[in-house]
């Protein structure tokens, strides 16, 4: 089923002209990912969900597709109103492809405002253009969000659950790379210092469960364009087990991030000022686990990737150093609340 889904889509790719879209576009650019595809055209941005189950998210069927692009957009019209617009059908009529037109629906997507990839966080903080006033920005965007968001039962239940959780799953999926990628005294050492932190500070963790809300659950450089204004996008829709958090993983991604770019400075200012708009100073009890928790996550993204037979050998190299890069920034982190 998967294999038909994917030659439409291919084809769609393929086929896709200036005429099927509703507006004068400048030009057709594709970027792609493992799970979505996104069509730029010089103003608006579409984005397309590939029909893949990856267990942890599953957009198999043309109604799950439907599903997450509209749950998509209203987890990210929350940080950028402007940028996330509509979801709009995909339809062929003969041969022709038209988005928003009539015939038989095949697909869904989200059409957003497109912007320019130079301007992407990730690739200013690279020429040094990204400075505290930008980074105070980004912390009263999410602050203010966060600040509408209200806590319920259901994402007390499973943002609580998930804390050890994500842990023994990080530990259980790296056990291959123990000896290669990270040493077994650095795999044992975080292991460790993780599981005695949260036995010895159940109470602070009970504490904070009042404060398990929707978040973004991917605040990170990359997610970021710093613009006329600032876009924070890609928000996860597909798993409420990694959106429903306490806000202080978020922080803490977006800290870690940074820090791993050389830019501890920025990172500092990133959560003292999140701080101070959220008036949240419990986030400091366990902003250091969860930087520990988010490197951790990149390394074993990392590693994984390292192990994919698709990839280039100059890839799988890097993805390699990258990883290794990853897990001694979870050590140090680890290490600084033991």
């Amino acid at each position: 089923m998967f294999l038909s889904l994917n030659i439409i889509m291919i084809d769609f790719a393929k086929e896709l002209k200036k005429e099927s879209f509703d507006e004068k576009i400048k030009y057709i650019k594709v970027l792609q990912t493992h799970i979505s595809w996104v069509f730029l055209t010089g103003k608006y941005a579409y984005k397309i969900k590939k029909p893949v189950n990856f267990g942890f998210l599953d957009f198999s069927t043309l109604r799950k597709r439907k599903k997450f692009c509209e749950r998509e957009l209203e987890v990210n019209k929350r940080f950028s109103p402007d940028m996330y617009l509509d979801v709009l059908p995909i339809t062929k009529n003969k041969n022709c492809f038209k988005i928003n037109g009539s015939g038989k629906i095949i697909e869904y997507c989200i059409k957003m405002k497109e912007i320019p990839q130079k301007y992407l966080m990730d690739k200013l903080l690279e020429k040094g253009k990204i400075n505290k006033d930008v980074i105070d920005k980004i912390a009263k965007i999410v602050s203010d969000v966060y600040s509408r968001e209200r806590s319920n039962e259901k994402m007390r239940k499973i943002g609580s659950k998930n804390i050890k959780y994500n842990f023994d799953e990080n530990f259980e999926q790296t056990k291959q790379f123990v000896g290669g990628l990270i040493s077994k005294n650095a795999y044992d050492t975080i292991r460790k210092i993780v599981y005695n932190f949260m036995e010895k500070n159940k109470g602070v963790f009970k504490k904070r469960v009042k404060n398990i809300i929707l978040c973004h659950g991917d605040l990170h450089s990359g997610n970021i364009f710093v613009y006329k204004r600032i876009y924070i996008f890609d928000a996860i829709e597909f798993n409420d087990r990694f959106i429903y958090l306490d806000p202080a993983a978020d922080v803490a991604f977006l800290a870690m991030d940074l820090e791993f770019k050389k830019r501890k400075y920025l990172a500092d200012f990133f959560v003292k000022k999140y701080v101070e708009y959220s008036d949240d100073k419990g986030i400091l009890d366990v902003i250091d686990f969860y930087k520990c928790y988010r490197a951790y996550v990149r390394a074993k993204v990392n590693a994984l990737k390292s192990k994919d037979p698709r990839i280039k050998i100059s890839e799988k190299l890097e993805s390699e150093k990258i990883a290794k890069k990853y897990f001694y920034l979870s050590l140090k982190y680890a290490k600084s609340f033991s």
